[in-house]
């Protein structure tokens, strides 16, 4: 059978060396627009290797950037999961980060399949990567939800309900966020190099006019939104964000982020709401049911 849930919930994590380098934040930084408006100006923090701040959506990427050379990134190659590749939809992304992020460091993943949800039509893998440092302490928590087409009637559970749409009240701020036209060409070079963002043939071929932006630079450039315009640019106050992608953003196009801020935990971490549309296609959303946690 294609999906054996038992086994792919069952299997031994996979289990991975990574490494990054400053040069590999750099990059990633660069690719998400810093350091490109004027009004900003240079951002020296996340430009400049000299008191270099990381972005918490780097951990994405960590590993798969330049200093990994031309090594191809590991397949979607899952224990009781044997489903067309062809079929599978980037449905979200999720992280937890348990300290900041160091600009060079190595790490220890380890990932599993976390769940595996039975949505009648379609099957809904949610895929889980731990990474350890060098010093045996956490650094990251990475969930990302695959949506496999065709492949659901396996017999699991749906999985529970999504969570509630934005709030039906004025947001507390309205963030805009502008892309450059190269911005999937500067943004491939982070490791994920599918022709869908750089070739207009196989995009055209996707059912798009042309090349898209991926999700994850979208997912980055929602995190360095709320750095910027919520978060006084200090990237060590976000420690989550989780987002469900609800549609394509092409590079020259822009997302107008809404936040709604949503109380404080116990544990003295506040909750934001957020949606990001695109406001050249009439508001299309673009991220939904999308939260963030930060610190005070």
């Amino acid at each position: 059978m294609p999906i054996d849930r038992e086994k792919a919930l069952t299997a031994d994590p996979s289990v991975r060396e990574i490494r990054w380098t400053s040069r590999d934040v750099l990059l990633y930084h660069l690719s998400l627009g810093a350091g490109a408006d004027a009004a900003t100006g240079p951002e020296p923090h996340l430009t400049y290797e000299k008191s270099l701040a990381v972005l918490p959506t780097f951990a994405v990427v960590a590993g798969s950037g330049i200093s990994s050379g031309d090594q191809a990134a590991p397949g979607f190659h899952l224990p009781g999961i044997d489903i067309d590749l062809r079929a599978l939809l980037h449905a979200g992304q999720g992280l937890q980060v348990h300290r900041p992020l160091p600009a060079s460091g190595t790490a220890t993943l380890r990932s599993r399949v976390a769940e595996l949800w039975d949505k009648g039509r379609a099957a809904l893998v949610v895929l889980e990567s731990t990474a350890t440092g060098a010093d045996g302490e956490p650094l990251w928590t990475t969930t990302t939800r695959i949506w496999a087409r065709g492949e659901g009637g396996f017999g699991g559970e749906p999985g529970p309900p999504e969570r509630r749409e934005a709030p039906d009240r004025p947001a507390d701020a309205v963030l805009a966020c502008a892309t450059a036209p190269q911005q999937a060409l500067w943004y491939r070079l982070n490791g994920d190099l599918n022709p869908l963002h750089a070739d207009p043939a196989v995009a055209r071929a996707a059912g798009f006019d042309r090349p898209i932006l991926h999700g994850l630079a979208t997912y980055g450039l929602l995190c360095k939104a709320l750095v910027d315009g919520v978060l006084d640019g200090d990237v060590t106050r976000l420690t989550g964000l989780t987002v469900r992608f609800a549609g394509p953003l092409v590079p020259g196009e822009s997302l107008t982020v809404s936040v709604w801020r949503d109380g404080t935990a116990d544990d003295g971490t506040g909750r934001l709401l957020l949606h990001a549309a695109c406001p050249e296609r009439d508001g299309a959303p673009v991220l939904t049911h999308a939260t963030a946690t930060v610190t005070s």
